[in-house]
């Protein structure tokens, strides 16, 4: 037997594997003629689903609200504990003023590797005072810090969802300070 033939017999075969497949998998998806619709979905409740202007895990009533320069407020919606041993903190950055708003860049912090990849809440910090503690908002490897980035300002009234990732402090520690530049701190609560 030549090699070219050979060639041809494997390509003839896996064609006809993969016809044979697709054949088999049209078959199991075509149901057999029974359409009835399940009652409920293991993702959605009788009672109505989640509400879609919230994030999961979070209320509609802030744990926090910290005012910032030229009306702009953050209101701390969660601080989730995971187990990959970070906390996440989730949040609204709202113009509350009546003119269009610069999110100042000092919010980003001054770290030379977080400026570098534009406007983030980079400069973000959670305090355990009880351990005496300062976590700063985590980067991935090529340095971008892990919280929203890539806004510059907001129209009156408009609202931006918000997060930023930390290590996790001792699982002891459920309360802490959330710090941003050129806002107001605030205690949280750490959930997890």
């Amino acid at each position: 037997m030549s090699i070219r033939f050979t060639a041809k017999a494997r390509r003839g075969m896996v064609a006809l594997t993969i016809a044979a497949g697709l054949a088999v998998g049209v078959a199991g998806c075509s149901g057999g003629g029974d359409d009835k619709k399940p009652e409920t979905s293991a993702s959605a409740s009788r009672t109505g689903g989640s509400d879609p202007s919230t994030q999961e895990g979070e209320s509609d009533e802030p744990m926090a609200e910290l005012k910032g320069t030229s009306g702009l407020l953050l209101q701390i919606t969660s601080a989730t504990r995971d187990a990959g041993g970070f906390v996440t903190v989730n949040g609204n950055l709202k113009n509350d003023g009546s003119k269009r708003i610069t999110v100042p860049p000092a919010v980003r912090g001054d770290e030379t590797e977080i400026l570098r990849h534009g406007m983030s809440l980079g400069g973000a910090t959670l305090v355990d005072a009880a351990s005496k503690k300062r976590y700063y908002v985590l980067r991935d490897t090529d340095g971008r810090p892990l919280t929203t980035t890539g806004f510059s300002s907001l129209q009156p009234g408009e609202s931006l969802a918000v997060f930023a990732q930390f290590p996790a402090p001792p699982t002891s520690t459920t309360d802490v300070t959330f710090q941003l530049p050129t806002f107001a701190s605030a205690t949280i609560q750490i959930s997890g």
